[in-house]
């Protein structure tokens, strides 16, 4: 009794490991600033139990698909030396245990999907698919990045379809957006593993068509990425604020791109964590500061 109780803590956090819940920054601001723009325009008054129910499957998502991912990638894993020392290939989590914990988050989001409308219920596979599909298709296409970012971009979609119940090419913008910067840097991120891939027979767009290929890749990727935020803001007649955190989007942007170079991946960390953890909460202070001017009712 005693020894479980010692054990169950220690594998609930090896598995929070496992997932890296505290990514859940890079997609959690731009699905409340979807939210919360849609209850600006339904009647400008914040709906906090309908927040609180798109950020329970957000995260029910997101941990099932990293999960997915890691159980998937697990040989994969074992192969590159950057990532032998994850909790599946270690043995810090069992393999049963990574089936189990993804088995819940997939409950919990599915859950929390029926209690905000039939629609976002009724959609709830098709945002799946791709969150299982993405660790695939680097076995099959030199372009896994775009799976990734089809998978990214369905969370502001997914949130503005809870919110109002009804489909939303505002929405669809503000996703297709985010999907085009995970996919842009996760181009920078691939560029690390380009050796371990090409020996593994691991396919990506470094792999395929080298470092500096894929580096403009992810410029152009942000640069698209800035001009669609940009139609989004025009979309809803944002305000001055968005537009000021856009401009500083676009400044962290430039950074990023200044620090991390073909030949030089020394700060592709800093880059990918850092920066780009950055963009999402600096935008969506900005987008909430500007909904408030408006008159969203908190």
């Amino acid at each position: 009794m005693s020894t479980a109780a010692v054990e169950t803590p220690g594998r609930t956090k090896a598995f929070l490991r496992l997932v890296m819940i505290e990514h859940s920054v890079f997609a959690l601001p731009f699905a409340y600033i979807a939210a919360l723009t849609a209850m600006f325009l339904a009647d400008q008054r914040v709906h906090w139990g309908e927040l609180f129910v798109v950020t329970v499957c957000m995260v029910g998502l997101r941990t099932f698909a990293m999960a997915a991912n890691r159980i998937i990638d697990r040989e994969i894993d074992a192969r590159n030396p950057r990532t032998a020392s994850r909790e599946l290939v270690t043995g810090a989590v069992s393999l049963k245990t990574a089936y189990l914990g993804s088995a819940v988050a997939l409950v919990v989001f599915l859950g929390a999907a029926a209690m905000l409308n039939p629609l976002c219920l009724a959609l709830a596979p098709v945002a799946v698919v791709p969150m299982v599909l993405y660790p695939y298709g680097k076995r099959f296409t030199d372009f896994p990045q775009a799976i990734l970012g089809l998978a990214q971009a369905m969370g502001p979609v997914g949130a503005w379809l809870a919110v109002t119940g009804t489909w939303s090419w505002d929405a669809v913008v503000l996703g297709v957006a985010v999907g085009v910067w995970i996919g842009g840097f996760d181009l920078i991120y691939a560029c690390q593993d380009v050796e371990s891939d090409r020996h593994g027979k691991v396919r990506s767009v470094p792999a395929r068509f080298g470092i500096p290929a894929a580096i403009w890749g992810a410029r152009v990727c942000h640069v698209i990425t800035t001009l669609l935020l940009g139609w989004f803001a025009l979309l809803t007649d944002a305000g001055a604020a968005f537009w000021v955190g856009l401009v500083v989007v676009a400044g962290a942007f430039i950074y990023e791109h200044t620090i991390v170079k073909p030949n030089d991946l020394s700060k592709l960390n800093r880059a990918f964590f850092q920066t780009n953890g950055f963009v999402g909460i600096s935008l969506f202070v900005f987008a909430l500061l500007d909904l408030i001017i408006r008159g969203l009712g908190i």
